[in-house]
């Protein structure tokens, strides 16, 4: 999949946050990134646990959507450029920070299809604290077996396999990941096991597919003594990969998949990538999306490692990383955002299906309930978009803010009856597709039939939450916006006297008759339904 925009190429100065030349050339969209487009990944490479190295390749096979003289492709500088190999003969190449310039001594005429080999070798970054930072994640099992691996989301791929290191471009005819390590352990990948082989040096090879496109740092590696568990729902293959040892505490704990699978395909459509299976596997870090091979490390607990996100008690009758990592299938790994400064698409939605799950098995009040508990998580300390074309995500308040954004346009358009369709229109839509915040606005003002513009500007691009000011005086109320926008007309719904009531507040006061006898203790807006804040007077 690809898709292209122009970025700055030079040093940038937004909002008083300064980027580098570095920064521009792992996030920017430039010529030599644009005229190509990625089919296909095929990588086979050995990893050493005690050297904690990597030596192999990546075949990458790429379309010309116009002739260069150069490609872009990255790989962590601290990794070694073993050689690049086109058409029989090497290529020379140029670093610069985790850039490769690639040049081709004719170079690339016209449009058409092409393959390099790019050889590399070395040892990646090893994660302090992932998946919260990017690296390799090398642990021992209660047996001190080796239990390795990896998760880069937002530090790139590049940061250990040589790739076009750029949300906006996906391989449109998937991968194949083979990948050896020594006799006795097993490594799972993405898509399907297509065999191993007993390499005759210590090590045996493991060969996983690919078949659906797939984002750079979803694809990943896992390295333990695993014991393999499988099952079927709904025509899709269920595969656990557990530390050995674990087969009947996971056979029981991943009780909350099936169910899952259900209300999302009623909610979101079919689980997208059932030609590659579903798959948890079991990890030595907490969790993430890596498509149809979910890193789970939640420790067979309910909630957040045992704790409660929401605070309500409705967190600890799930297990969290399950259900919010098996959300990024649908948000996140089907539809993907073009820049990580749009995360919040993938976040947010995510975020949002947790009450989605919740609604499906125990009713709307106690989605509400937890999506609202969610809202003491909350820091506003900046827009939950970031700034692009440089490799920046926005505020982390784009999982707790962005879900309850998502609940906010639900009420918005105030009929369950329109919502749910619109929502699975969403997700088919885009399936598999990869979008901006422009397209997701365009979509939802088009379905809603209204200009939600101002709504995705508030939450999206300001710190502030709109305040709803009531005065009462005489039987007139009045009511306007504070805190908010120039031109932010979000409806709003109040129970006034028991009596369900929309306005529609603008930053300029406006007043209705509710009558003489009435307290403003009476009126009451629905503030589970809507992310705002209240003043009255």
């Amino acid at each position: 999949m690809k898709t292209t925009a122009a970025f700055l190429l030079l040093a940038v100065t937004v909002s008083a946050q300064t980027f580098s030349r570095k920064d521009s050339l792992q996030g920017g969209l430039r010529p030599e990134r644009t005229r190509y487009d990625v089919q296909r990944y095929d990588l086979n490479i050995r990893i050493n646990p005690e050297e904690r190295s990597i030596v192999g390749y990546n075949d990458i096979s790429f379309k010309a959507l116009a002739g260069t003289p150069t490609i872009q492709l990255d790989l962590f500088e601290n990794m070694r450029v073993d050689s690049i190999v086109y058409d029989n003969k090497k290529l020379p190449y140029r670093r610069e920070f985790n850039a490769v310039f690639v040049f081709f001594a004719d170079g690339i005429q016209g449009t058409g299809l092409h393959k390099l080999r790019f050889y590399y070798s070395g040892k990646p970054l090893v994660a302090r604290n992932a998946p919260w930072d990017g690296g390799f994640v090398f642990k021992k099992d209660k047996n001190n077996k080796d239990w390795i691996g990896v998760a880069v989301q937002g530090t790139g791929a590049s940061l250990w396999f040589p790739c076009k290191d750029s949300q906006s471009d996906e391989p449109d005819l998937g991968a194949t990941i083979k990948v050896a390590v020594p006799n006795g352990l097993m490594n799972v990948s993405n898509g399907r096991l297509l065999g191993s082989e007993d390499l005759k040096d210590g090590y045996t090879r493991w060969d996983w597919e690919v078949k659906n496109p797939i984002n750079n740092y979803d694809i990943t590696v896992n390295i333990a003594d695993y014991a393999h568990l499988h099952d079927t729902h709904d025509g899709i293959d269920l595969d656990y990969y557990v530390l050995r040892g674990n087969e009947a505490k996971a056979e029981t704990h991943f009780g909350d998949v099936k169910p899952m699978l259900d209300c999302f395909k009623s909610k979101f459509g079919k689980y997208p990538f059932a030609d590659d299976s579903y798959k948890l596997v079991e990890t030595a870090y907490l969790g993430m999306e890596h498509q149809s091979a979910i890193a789970y490390g939640n420790r067979y607990l309910k909630g957040y490692m045992g704790t409660d996100l929401s605070r309500t008690g409705i967190g600890l009758r799930f297990d969290y990383i399950i259900i919010h990592e098996s959300g990024h299938e649908w948000f996140g790994n089907s539809i993907t955002s073009e820049d990580i400064a749009d995360m919040w698409i993938h976040e947010g939605f995510t975020m949002y299906s947790e009450a989605v799950f919740v609604e499906c098995l125990y009713g709307y009040e106690a989605a509400m309930t937890y999506i609202n508990g969610m809202r003491g998580n909350i820091g506003n300390d900046k827009p939950i978009i970031g700034h692009y074309g440089v490799n920046n995500e926005g505020s982390g308040d784009m999982y707790y803010k962005g879900a309850l954004l998502v609940n906010t346009l639900r009420h918005i358009v105030g009929d369950d009856s329109k919502w749910w369709p619109m929502l699975l229109k969403f997700s088919e839509t885009y399936r598999h597709k990869i979008i901006s915040n422009e397209t997701v606005i365009k979509f939802f003002n088009k379905e809603s039939s209204q200009d939600l513009t101002p709504v995705f500007d508030q939450y999206l691009k300001t710190t502030k939450i709109p305040v709803l000011k009531l005065t009462l005086k005489k039987g007139k109320l009045d009511y306007q916006w504070q805190n908010a926008l120039d031109g932010f007309n979000m409806p709003m719904d109040v129970i006034i006297a028991g009596k369900a009531v929309r306005l529609y507040p603008t930053a300029t006061p406006q007043s209705m008759d509710v009558g003489k006898k009435l307290k403003l203790s009476e009126i009451s807006p629905e503030t589970g339904k809507f992310l705002i804040d209240v003043v009255k007077s």
